[in-house]
Formats: C-alpha cells, sequence, structure tokens
C-alpha cells in the first residue's frame, strides 16, 4: 500500500506507478490475481514511460477529434466526449494496456463487446463510480488515496476478461 508515496517523485515517480498500474490490471484481467503484486521500481518506470509513449499518438488523435467537433458546436463535443469517456475509451484504454501495442488504442472492433454487452457495461461503470465514491469517502482517513489509485480499472479489466477474450 505504500507504494503509493511514489506519486510524490514527480514524473519518475509517475511513470513507475503507472507501469505498475498496468501490471496489476494486466493481471486481474488474465484472472491471475490474488494480491498486489511487488513494485518494481526500475522495470515498473521502464515499463511505464514505455506504455506513456505508445499512447501519444490516440492522445494526439483524440484531441484532434474534439478539435474538429468543438469548432462545428460546443454542445456536439459535449455529448461527444461524454460517450467516448464513459462507453469508448475506458475499454479502448483496458485493452491497451493488455495488448501493449499502440494499433490496439485503434481497434474499435472491441467496441463490439461493449455494445453486444450494454446493461452488463452500464452496471461495471456504476460499480466503478460507486467505488470511487467509497474512495473519496475513505480519502478522509487516507486510506482510500492508495486504494483508489490501484483499483479504479478493477471492474473494467474484469469486464475485458469475461466478454472480450
Amino acid at each position: 500500500m505504500w507504494n503509493i508515496l511514489w506519486i510524490l517523485l514527480p514524473i519518475i515517480g509517475w511513470f513507475a506507478l503507472g507501469g505498475y498500474s498496468i501490471r496489476i490490471v494486466q493481471e486481474f484481467s488474465k484472472g491471475k490475481f490474488k494480491q498486489l503484486p511487488t513494485l518494481k521500481f526500475n522495470s515498473d518506470l521502464k515499463f511505464g514511460f514505455m506504455m506513456f509513449l505508445k499512447s501519444i499518438p490516440f492522445i494526439i488523435a483524440y484531441i484532434i477529434v474534439g478539435a474538429i467537433l468543438g469548432g462545428i458546436s460546443p454542445w456536439l463535443r459535449g455529448l461527444a466526449e461524454l460517450f467516448l469517456s464513459f462507453f469508448v475509451i475506458p475499454i479502448l484504454v483496458i485493452h491497451f494496456f493488455n495488448k501493449e501495442t499502440v494499433g490496439s488504442f485503434f481497434e474499435f472492433k472491441i467496441l463490439k463487446s461493449v455494445f453486444n454487452n450494454l446493461g452488463d457495461y452500464v452496471v461495471v461503470l456504476l460499480k466503478s463510480i460507486l467505488l470511487s465514491i467509497i474512495f473519496v469517502i475513505m480519502w478522509i482517513v487516507l486510506v482510500g488515496i492508495p486504494a483508489g489509485t490501484f483499483t479504479k480499472n478493477i471492474f473494467l479489466a474484469d469486464f475485458y476478461r469475461r466478454k472480450v477474450k
């Protein structure tokens, strides 16, 4: 649980925690999650940095789409961002975490799993939101900070394991 303190080390700590968080999601997606893995600072740092670099093309594409839609209509951009943030980006991120390739962010066929199982996916989203609210409340006693950081994607990873593969 003390691994969260690496967040206090700017940039380097963030990449290490990013790599560590991705490893947690990968284990959970494969159904192998029994307990939190040990933080391997150097390898998690490299892994987190490489995954960040691999995500840059998607970030740029997302910004371009948002700018185009914002130029057409701010309302259209808002609706598109709402739709993307709930139904597209979460599953693409989990897919990216599992496949570890730049192209996996652009494998939109994976979205069929979301829309073919929409009821189950909405339940997953609601559980994730509820879990986030619980951890916000737990921040009062500082337990929720590390717990919230490492568990925010567990329901999505479980959905990915059950419905995508």
